[in-house]
């Protein structure tokens, strides 16, 4: 839990701030969770699709089941999920679910770290299966595991000899059942082993496993499911073909990582469901961070909640972040601080400036006539985020229409695009404006009917007029009969184009050719497409205006990119030399407190070893290092009888200069010198 209290612009609405912000990220999490769920619902019910038709083959003792065991081949699963693995676990725990309520309740999930060797493995498997926890340092045999009071031996026919127990003991069951009720799971349920990470285990152990399998698939429905992250091509590169041959393998392609993003952003940022939203830079950061280093949507959202609890601790008006229902009572309840801390807000500055005289006065001393205006402002930019993501999305549809893509394919860039700076007034939207100059009838009739269709569905109640211009448009190019004038002239020049060879005759015939086409005059289809882009045009520099061109876009706009890329793009040797140079700074220890460059006594031993390598040179000799930490050590220390005598407190002092100096050494701060074997070489210089 965060403690808005105890940060900066702390105020007494602190505890209502937190709350919001709760209640905010809940919502989020829970739509995340949504989306998530949709988009792997395609893979998640082939697979179980797949599961079920190895299931009932095995059912039914049918051709194809006993061609498999007389070939020895175990149905498997190849997942392509894509480099992002930090996305994997979620993935793999709905199919979890997905396979446990509708296929078997034995599954296994594997992963390389717990398999160095084909006795992990088994141990794990069978530990999984058997709904037992094991401890491999527990056990003075690592071929057993222990199931309530007996010890089972880790084996593939162990497995089978259990599977057996437990099919027949579910069958009697079932029979008993039959008539009142329909079990969940039919009879002999498969046996899935999912393999997490399957590029990470070892070719060894996975084809020991798999040939020792195909053993026994006549008497144990095993299939595995393989969790691959780089291409399906790594199962013939792990396995030989001897052991790729005895997987009867079926492929599914899970949805690229991108345009997973691009329906999170869509549905998280494109709404006016959530109040609270990310400025230009901070997007362009998050979208960074995914695209350079990780493609990972999972950590895109906790970055996205890391903003929502910097925003909400940072900004004292945060608690206006919320409902405009909310909001309105929100408003009504201000302090004059908080009143105070609205007037401070440079938008509302500068929206000031822009008033009357008198009423300059109100807005400034009358905290009543402040609320009033700001409650109108809040609705304001409640109306400005409906219709601008409505206008942003018929933009996209023209943009995405184009045969080039000047400001960006996808709905995240142009949101970025529109947010930095007014986009009508760069050189990609007058770009785009040009090829949208060209597009065809039917283009045209397509893009005009998705925007009355957006225009229709949004939240605004501003686009009435826009939709019947819309559908205005659509009449005119149904009743529209072009003439081809301009295709006879041209038909009519290329015959003399093909009579004439000499150059003097095509160099003339091209110039006519040329001013002809200047001196023409539009077609209707032409001034009509000229029309609707104009329009198009005119809706965007309407509606499309940047978020910081907005008063009041502080309350619900998180801006601060510095503050987001200090937490996020890690910096250890900053972090390193702080807490080593002056540790009070996480321990917040009073004794720890130091002026100007002062060693205390009371740091930890590296600390002091490290703030005197930071006085040596580039060879430091380990004695008069040592001799120095002794010093600094004993530097305020009283003589006391009952103490230990000189030699035991030098041999405590010496011990406690070796540990700090090797783990200065592992950090990676110094290292031996092979010049001299007293002295170690400094390997780091300059300030943090």
């Amino acid at each position: 839990a965060i403690h808005f209290r105890d940060g900066k612009n702390g105020s007494e609405d602190s505890e209502l701030r937190f709350d919001t912000c709760q209640s905010l990220w809940n919502q989020i999490k829970l739509e995340t969770e949504q989306i998530q769920e949709d988009l792997n619902k395609q893979l998640l019910d082939n697979v179980v699709s797949f599961l079920r038709r190895s299931h009932s083959e095995f059912q039914g003792k049918t051709t194809e089941w006993t061609y498999r065991m007389k070939s020895r081949e175990i149905p498997t699963a190849a997942l392509v999920l894509g480099v992002n693995v930090t996305d994997h676990d979620l993935t793999f725990r709905n199919l979890s679910e997905a396979l446990q309520n509708n296929i078997t309740p034995y599954i296994a999930l594997l992963e390389a770290k717990d398999c160095s060797g084909i006795k992990n493995l088994m141990q794990k498997l069978m530990g999984q299966l058997m709904n037992c926890s094991t401890d491999v340092a527990s056990l003075e045999d690592e071929d057993y595991v222990q199931v309530s009071q007996n010890r089972i031996r880790c084996s593939m026919k162990s497995l089978v000899d259990w599977y057996e127990s437990v099919t027949k003991k579910t069958d009697s069951e079932t029979l008993s059942k039959k008539r009142t009720s329909s079990s969940k799971h039919q009879q002999s349920p498969p046996v899935v082993v999912i393999f997490k990470d399957m590029e990470s285990f070892t070719t060894k152990v996975l084809q020991d496993f798999i040939v020792i399998s195909s053993q026994h698939i006549c008497e144990l429905p095993l299939v595995l499911i393989f969790g691959i992250a780089t291409s399906p091509m790594i199962i013939h590169s792990l396995l030989p073909h001897s052991v790729s041959s005895l997987l009867c393998i079926e492929l599914f392609q899970s949805l690229s990582c991108k345009e997973h993003l691009s329906t999170v952003i869509d549905k998280l940022l494109l709404t006016s469901r959530f109040p609270f939203k990310l400025g230009e830079k901070v997007l362009q950061v998050l979208i960074n961070i995914f695209l350079y280093h990780d493609f990972s949507v999972w950590n895109f959202i906790r970055g996205f909640q890391l903003c929502i609890v910097e925003h909400f601790y940072s900004q004292p008006l945060s608690v206006l972040c919320c409902q405009l229902a909310d909001a309105k009572e929100r408003v009504n309840s201000l302090s004059h601080d908080q009143c105070e801390n609205v007037r401070r807000l440079p938008s509302f500055r500068r929206y000031v400036e822009r008033q009357e005289a008198e009423k300059q006065i109100a807005l400034l001393t009358a905290d009543s006539f402040l609320k009033e205006t700001t409650q109108k402002l809040l609705e304001d930019l409640h109306v400005y985020h409906e219709n601008y993501v409505s206008v942003l999305r018929c933009l996209h549809v023209f943009t995405c229409s184009l045969p080039k893509y000047p400001l960006g394919k996808q709905i995240r860039e142009l949101h970025c695009a529109c947010l930095e700076n007014r986009v009508w007034e760069t050189e990609d939207y007058e770009s785009s404006l040009q090829l949208a100059r060209m597009l065809n009838k039917s283009d045209l009739e397509t893009i005009l009917q998705q925007c009355v269709e957006i225009l229709v569905s949004s939240a605004g109640n501003e686009f009435d007029k826009a939709v019947e211009k819309l559908k205005e448009f659509l009449t005119q190019f149904q009743k529209l009969e072009e003439a081809f004038q301009e295709q006879d002239v041209s038909v009519s020049s290329q015959k003399e184009l093909q009579k004439k060879t000499d150059l003097y005759h095509l160099q003339k015939t091209l110039l006519e050719l040329k001013d002809s086409r200047r001196s023409k005059k539009l077609t209707k289809f032409e001034m009509l497409r000229f029309e609707v882009v104009d329009y198009i045009d005119s809706l965007v520099r309407n509606y499309l205006v940047p978020a910081d061109h907005k008063t009041l876009h502080e309350v619900v706009y998180f801006n601060t990119a510095s503050v987001l890329r200090g937490h996020l793009n890690a910096a250890p040797r900053i972090a390193l030399h702080t807490a080593l140079n002056n540790p009070y700074n996480y321990l917040k220890n009073q004794a720890l407190k130091s002026d100007g460059g002062s060693i205390s006594n009371k740091a930890p031993d590296i600390c002091i070893v490290y703030k005197l390598h930071l006085e040596c040179g580039r060879l430091i000799n380990l004695v008069d290092w040592l001799e120095a930490f002794s010093t600094v050590v004993t530097a305020v220390e009283e003589p006391n009888a009952d103490t230990a005598s000189s030699d035991q407190v030098d041999d405590i002092i010496h011990a406690r200069f070796i540990r700090a100096v090797s783990e200065l050494e592992l950090l990676g701060f110094i290292k031996p010198s092979k010049q001299k074997t007293d002295h170690v070489a400094r390997l780091t210089w300059g300030g943090c």
